[in-house]
């Protein structure tokens, strides 16, 4: 398996009018790692130091790590450096050699005594990804009756590519589903939540991912739009195809319009942007208050004999807090 080497460093500030205390926070800032994603290091570095931290590992096998800043402060930095090794998982595709996604839909229904099939959880709605039928019918010309799962998704996601424009203006980290669907118009985290939403709507199973995008683009290759900032995509249950791994998921950049495949770093996968967001929270004060946020990507040499790390290491927050941080988008 050929590897590709990356260095992650995403810092997050928040700056304030007024001290604030406390801030407790949920981030999800240290990769995924499996078969063909390797992680060799990833720090998470708090200035102020928390008086608590703990980290654990969410339902859908993300890391996060919750934290308490009681001190108070007036600027609160979060930095996360990670390195990744990436192999590319769908090299060998085959999306027309596969199931029919209307024989896929009929496994996923409640049958008495039938084994459980836990894809089914991302097929129903969800907080950002609410049941919309505009998007069943904006679908349904990518999957007719006996189309294989995947080439009707790549279609849906070419379709999107095409139909829809990148504004970095156009949308909010809240805006409504049906209002970027209505606009044709936002960021990734915009694309992706209509894709899951599309192919929810006609009963398959969609996952979205949070990450990071190569800044860098190789030798002779366009620059990918999503450089400089999280990232997000999507993942659609597409079992039995050639050249998807054991666990059925395929994953579709419809910002960028490709399967994604040494460029891209999972940091974790849920029903919507809700789930995964880098870093949130809430704190006690604060007043008017300033964000800032700094990705950068680069590609590196293969690590000297890479002591593999299979965990992650994100953040949470409740309490007495009265305010809401503002919550980091993916572009």
């Amino acid at each position: 398996m050929t590897w590709s080497w990356l260095e992650v460093t995403h810092e997050t500030r928040y700056d304030y009018a007024a001290l604030v205390s406390p801030a407790l926070h949920l981030a999800h800032l240290m990769p995924l790692a499996d078969a063909a994603q390797q992680v060799v290091s990833s720090v998470l570095t708090v200035d102020p130091a928390p008086d608590e931290r703990h980290d654990e590992t969410d339902v859908f096998g993300n890391r996060r790590s919750s934290f308490a800043v009681i001190v108070p402060h007036r600027r609160l930095t979060v930095r996360a450096t990670s390195v990744v090794g990436v192999a590319p998982r769908f090299a060998r595709l085959q999306a027309d050699a596969g199931p029919a996604w209307d024989s896929v839909v009929p496994r996923l229904r409640y049958v008495a005594r039938a084994p459980f099939e836990p894809a089914v959880e991302f097929t129903l709605p969800s907080p950002r990804v609410p049941r919309l039928e505009v998007l069943r019918a904006w679908a349904q010309p990518s999957f007719p009756p006996g189309r294989p799962v995947a080439a009707g998704a790549l279609d849906l996601m070419h379709r999107l590519h095409a139909e829809f424009r990148y504004d970095g203006n156009a949308t909010l980290v809240d805006t409504p589903l049906a209002e970027s669907f209505a606009r044709r118009r936002g960021v990734c985290q915009d694309f992706a939540h209509l894709l899951a939403g599309a192919l929810r709507m006609l009963g398959l199973p969609a996952r979205y991912v949070s990450g990071y995008l190569l800044t860098t683009p190789a030798a002779g290759q366009p620059a990918l739009v999503g450089a400089d900032a999280s990232h997000a995509w999507v993942q659609v249950w597409a079992p039995d195809t050639a050249g998807v791994p054991a666990d059925g998921w395929l994953d579709l950049d419809p910002t960028n319009d490709l399967v994604p495949a040494t460029d891209h770093v999972r940091l974790a996968v849920g029903r919507d942007y809700a789930d995964v967001a880098p870093l949130r929270g809430v704190i006690r004060g604060g007043g008017a208050h300033a964000l800032a946020v700094g990705v950068h990507t680069r590609r590196i040499a293969d690590p000297a004999a890479p002591a593999l790390v299979t965990q992650n290491d994100p953040t949470d927050g409740t309490g007495v807090a009265v305010a809401l941080a503002g919550q980091e988008p993916s572009r």
